[in-house]
C-alpha cells in the first residue's frame, strides 16, 4: 500500500512539473513572437504598427472611481473590465462584426485593435493578430487557472481585455482573444468625428 502511494505521489509530481514546463515554454514562445514582431515593425519604420500615435488618450487620463464606472458601464462591461470577468462566446457584441473601423477601450478610449487585424478564430470572441498600437496593451501573467495564461490589459484604462495565445495565424502567430464588453467600436466613417482621424490611413 505504501509503495503504491509513493508511486501515485511521484506520478502527480511528474505531471505537475510537465505542465509547468509546457507553460513556461509557451510563455517563452509568446514573448519570442512579440519580440520578432516588434523587430519587424522597427525595421519597417513602424508601418506594420499602422501608427506611432497612441490615440487621443493622453498621459492626463485619470481613471474614474468605481462608483463612477458603475454608472458609466453596463453590468457586463464593469464585470469584465474591472473584475476580470468573461462574457459568453457567440453572444456578445463584436464577435461577428465585419465592419471597417477600430476598437478602443470602453473606459479610457485608447485605441487597441483594428478591424484589419481581426479574424474569425471560431471561439465566439473577437480575435486579433496584433494591437493597432502595441504600447496600449499590457501583458500580465495570469495564474488564476491551473494553466498559466497571459492576460491583456489596457495601459491607460487598466481594463481587463482578455488573453493572448500563441495559436494565431501569420504573420504574428498570436491570438488576442478579447471580450466585446471591454471594447467600443468606432466605424471608419466616424473616425474623424470621434477624434481618431490619424487611423484613417489604415483603410486607404
Amino acid at each position: 500500500m505504501i509503495k503504491m502511494t509513493v508511486i501515485a505521489v511521484a506520478v502527480i509530481v511528474a505531471v505537475f512539473v510537465a505542465l509547468n514546463w509546457l507553460d513556461i515554454d509557451r510563455m517563452m514562445r509568446v514573448e519570442d513572437s512579440r519580440v520578432e514582431t516588434g523587430s519587424a515593425i522597427a525595421a519597417n519604420n513602424g508601418t506594420d504598427d499602422h501608427t506611432s500615435n497612441s490615440g487621443n488618450t493622453g498621459d492626463d487620463f485619470v481613471k474614474p472611481s468605481k462608483e463612477e464606472l458603475k454608472k458609466k458601464l453596463t453590468p457586463m462591461q464593469y464585470q469584465v473590465t474591472q473584475e476580470c470577468g468573461t462574457e459568453s462566446p457567440f453572444n456578445n457584441e463584436y464577435w461577428n462584426n465585419h465592419k471597417d473601423g477600430i476598437y478602443v477601450d470602453i473606459v479610457s478610449g485608447e485605441p487597441l485593435f483594428s478591424s484589419k487585424d481581426k479574424y474569425d478564430s471560431g471561439t465566439g470572441w473577437p480575435s486579433f493578430t496584433k494591437p493597432v498600437v502595441s504600447e496600449n496593451i499590457v501583458e500580465v501573467k495570469d495564474s488564476n487557472l491551473i494553466v498559466t495564461r497571459i492576460e491583456a490589459r489596457s495601459k491607460a484604462g487598466d481594463s481587463h481585455l482578455g488573453h493572448v495565445f500563441d495559436d494565431g495565424p501569420t504573420p504574428t502567430g498570436l491570438r488576442y482573444c478579447i471580450n466585446s464588453a471591454s471594447l467600443r467600436f468606432i466605424p471608419k466613417e466616424d473616425l474623424k468625428k470621434e477624434g481618431y482621424e490619424e487611423f484613417l490611413v489604415i483603410f486607404e
